[in-house]
């Protein structure tokens, strides 16, 4: 088979394969979702009219029944006037009691959801609170944290080992709220009992240690910034401690450290990496999001989580993820793909939160991306360009990244390396690194602490670089094709188009002719140029995430 047929071959089965993949795909239209879908990811009515303030949850967890029983209290201010609240929690717990002023309310259950009838006229601008009572024993977990629950494990000593996970999920697989991301409390305390031979960390800072007669001791963590549901976390052991101080962009931060005590002097060693992230990122986003809650790694019986300052960590102090490169090209192994991802969250995920789990590409895309910018801050701009195309080898293209909206489902898991790519493509268009950096800081800037639409994102990002972005992220977050970049020459001209794109793709594309590099226009039709040379040799710039089709067969 000659070259020039070999090639149009190869066009077809990818195009062929493109399209299998879009038939796999289930418009929202072809799927089946249920009331309770809704309820969990839309923002009801009974959701709508009220603002969360603050949560205190209180809570006593036994690891020998693994059981969970205590009490939430909502503190909220009423938008608009309404008498019945949505509260969620889901099975095997109980929702026991709820109470306004100390009278017990009318509670109805449907599923998950519950129905709080409120006896007090609720007025427009005045704060309420309500006090859920619960327990039970919640889900267990059994892959987490893919699968939300509680994980309930034991040490080498046979001491218990606890934490939980809910991500996708919800945090009302273990405690009473308001869970859907739009709406944060502005702060939480946090207050957990346990056997007096263990210890709970949570999120926030520690506030207070109180000894309880029945061989009990119950740890009070406050969290002082916004913090969204699933950010919310117990993690119960017989824990060491160690400290740092990070000076950063704001000052002193403090570093705090929680393993079990015997991996003590191995995370000592291991955990430097937490400044090392802690100086790339704050170069790369702006100054770390929570200096008054404090940062915290804290180790846990499952592989880790994004915790709001409360980062869990199970990767077995070793680098890569689970000791693998993800992007096969040696620099994956320099870092511990925990310590570095999970931490990532802090900025994007925790201070900048998706509303629907649909744009969860806003939490993935972005901190993927962060890896290759920390190889890039401590190994220098090769090293980072080569784990950002290095990570294309985990794409799928199976299905868009971006999930449907209103009914708590998410998109595509490749939100994570083709978000990632995406976003470095996007950084060769803008061309321009300090614009670039200008842009990621000011995304932590203009939405600190908010929760946010994917659209928002993808406005601003179009805003800044001065670029209409949007057939740029309708191809890559809402459809499953690889652009193809078609070309080939006459020996004196160059005739190029974007193929296997949505309508009006106009991504501009850097390549070498002769070795000089230039920016070139594609669009969807032909379009001619001339060449300086004969026969000159053309090259694609392969941090752009595209397919490459040479028509001539060279």
């Amino acid at each position: 088979m000659d070259r020039l047929l070999f090639r149009w071959v190869f066009i077809i089965v990818f195009l062929q394969s493109s399209v299998s993949s879009v038939a796999q795909y289930l418009a929202p239209q072809q799927r089946h979702f249920t009331r309770q879908d809704s309820l969990r990811g839309s923002i009801t009515p009974e959701r709508e009219w009220w603002d969360l303030i603050y949560y205190h949850l209180n809570i006593s967890v036994n690891p020998s029944d693994s059981t969970i029983y205590g009490t939430n209290t909502v503190v909220y201010r009423v938008l608009k006037p309404s008498q019945v609240m949505q509260i969620d929690l889901q099975e095997p717990l109980v929702l026991s009691e709820a109470k306004q002023n100390d009278r017990v309310l009318k509670v109805v259950r449907e599923g998950n959801v519950h129905w709080i009838h409120l006896a007090e006229v609720q007025e427009p601008g005045k704060i309420y609170s309500v006090v859920l009572s619960y327990g039970g024993r919640p889900k267990v977990s059994r892959r987490p944290p893919w699968e939300g629950g509680i994980t309930w494990k034991t040490d080498s000593k046979g001491l218990p080992f606890v934490a939980s996970a809910c991500q996708g999920d919800g945090a009302s697989l273990w405690w009473p709220c308001k869970d859907h991301m739009y709406d944060e409390p502005d702060s939480m305390l946090i207050s957990v009992t346990v056997p007096s031979n263990l210890m709970d960390v949570s999120n926030g800072r520690l506030r207070s240690v109180v000894k309880n007669r029945d061989k009990t001791t119950t740890y009070n963590w406050f969290v002082s910034n916004p913090i969204n549901n699933y950010g919310v976390n117990i993690n119960i052991a017989d824990y060491a401690h160690f400290s740092e101080v990070f000076k950063g962009e704001k000052g002193d931060l403090n570093c705090d450290y929680y393993v079990l005590k015997e991996n003590l002097q191995k995370a000592k060693e291991h955990f430097k990496q937490a400044a090392m992230m802690l100086e790339a990122f704050e170069y790369w986003f702006g100054p770390y999001p929570f200096y008054e809650d404090g940062y915290k790694l804290v180790e846990a019986p499952y592989l880790g989580m994004e915790h709001q300052s409360s980062v869990t960590y199970g990767n077995g102090y070793q680098n890569g993820y689970r000791g693998v490169d993800q992007s096969g090209t040696g620099w994956g192994d320099r870092f511990d793909f925990i310590i570095i991802h999970e931490s990532g969250h802090e900025w994007f995920a925790n201070s900048i939160t998706y509303e629907d789990v649909a744009d969860m590409w806003v939490h993935e895309s972005f901190t993927n991306y962060s890896e290759s910018l920390f190889v890039e801050y401590h190994y220098g701009k090769k090293a980072g360009f080569e784990y950002a195309v290095g990570t294309r080898r985990n794409i799928r293209n199976d299905r868009p990244v971006v999930g449907i909206y209103n009914v708590n489902f998410s998109g595509s898991g490749d939100m994570y390396s083709k978000g990632g790519n995406m976003l470095h493509t996007l950084r060769q268009i803008v061309n321009d690194d300090e614009k670039w950096r200008g842009i990621l800081r000011g995304l932590n800037r203009d939405f600190y602490h908010q929760v946010v639409k994917g659209s928002q994102i993808e406005s601003y990002l179009s805003e800044k670089t001065g670029l209409n972005l949007k057939p740029f992220f309708d191809q890559y977050l809402r459809d499953v094709r690889i652009p193809v970049f078609e070309y080939f020459t006459d020996g004196k001209k160059l005739t190029f188009r974007w193929n296997n794109c949505v309508q009006g793709f106009d991504m501009p594309l850097r390549i070498s002719i002769a070795g000089k590099e230039r920016t070139i226009n594609p669009v969807t039709r032909f379009t001619t140029i001339e060449l300086d040379s004969e026969n000159p040799e053309i090259k694609i710039d392969p941090n752009f995430y595209i397919a490459v089709l040479n028509m001539t067969g060279r």
